[in-house]
């Protein structure tokens, strides 16, 4: 990402969540500890099912007296819902201001630029009064400007910031391991915590309770974490999703995204396992890329 590029994510969605039950509301439901979060500091989070599976994840941005819930736009209405579901009777109103509000993203270098920054996953600063965050899940994904749509673009004239193709940053996302579109094919497919989000800052093992962590934890007590959802290379051919990984006759995961970023869950608890081997998959043969942070 150079330095002045801004992205404007407009397949990112915004709830908002506040009243005065709100951190405890988070809190029970939440893979990771809303206490962390303050004006200087977002985290990543995920909803898991009560066994464990799959959901939703979002990074969590406080903002005034409630939180701003960056999420997957396609995937906002469901994750509305499903917040309601869990409302019962705690005193908290959720709105979608995705009609209103917009996620910039800006490189690493410009975040540091800014006054009172600091190099740490999850660092919060405030432009003017719009929250600015250095990615949770991984730095090099650069900084978050959340803002409303009305100051977008005199923000950018202002802050000499150039628009950019949003290829460039998913394709970073992408090769640093990070699923950020269609999701929803992941949803009930594999644990929360198969999906990297202990290497991606977005599980807390000390928080206590919350929906699915009795599952997870006993995955990470016990050692069974045998798979993880990777990014796959497509040398040659086409793939569906569900298509079997092979090496030889051997499976080793499956397809679960299929679209332009394809991932698959893998099995790689083995050490030695070879990230230059290709490997055949339905049709075609590809390769597994593997992230800095394994």
């Amino acid at each position: 990402m150079k330095k002045n590029n801004v992205y404007i994510l407009e397949d990112r969605g915004i709830l908002y969540i506040q009243g005065e039950d709100c951190l405890d509301y988070l809190q029970n439901i939440i893979t990771n500890d809303i206490k962390k979060v303050n004006d200087n500091m977002s985290c990543f989070a995920s909803l898991l099912t009560p066994q464990g599976k799959y959901l939703f994840d979002f990074i969590i941005v406080k903002h005034k007296k409630g939180y701003l819930i960056d999420c997957e736009k396609k995937q906002i209405e469901k994750l509305y819902k499903q917040f309601q579901i869990y409302k019962l009777r705690s005193k908290v109103e959720i709105l979608n201001l995705s009609n209103e509000f917009v996620i910039a993203a800006i490189s690493k270098d410009k975040f540091l630029s800014f006054e009172n920054s600091e190099d740490q996953e999850g660092f919060t600063i405030k432009y003017s009064e719009d929250p600015i965050v250095l990615d949770p899940r991984n730095k090099k994904l650069g900084g978050r400007l959340i803002i409303n749509l009305e100051k977008l673009y005199l923000s950018i004239k202002k802050l000499d910031l150039k628009s950019s193709e949003i290829k460039e940053y998913y394709d970073l996302s992408f090769k640093l391991g990070i699923s950020q579109l269609n999701t929803n094919k992941l949803q009930n497919k594999l644990f929360g915590i198969e999906c990297n989000f202990e290497e991606l800052n977005g599980l807390d093992f000390k928080k206590g309770c919350y929906v699915g962590q009795e599952n997870t934890a006993r995955i990470k007590l016990k050692n069974k974490l045998s798979k993880k959802l990777l990014p796959i290379e497509i040398l040659s051919g086409s793939i569906k999703i569900d298509d079997e990984i092979l090496d030889n006759k051997k499976m080793l995961g499956k397809i679960l995204i299929d679209e332009k970023y394809p991932f698959g869950l893998l099995k790689i608890k083995d050490e030695n396992f070879n990230f230059d081997k290709k490997f055949t998959c339905g049709k075609a043969s590809i390769k597994v890329l593997k992230p800095d942070w394994l």
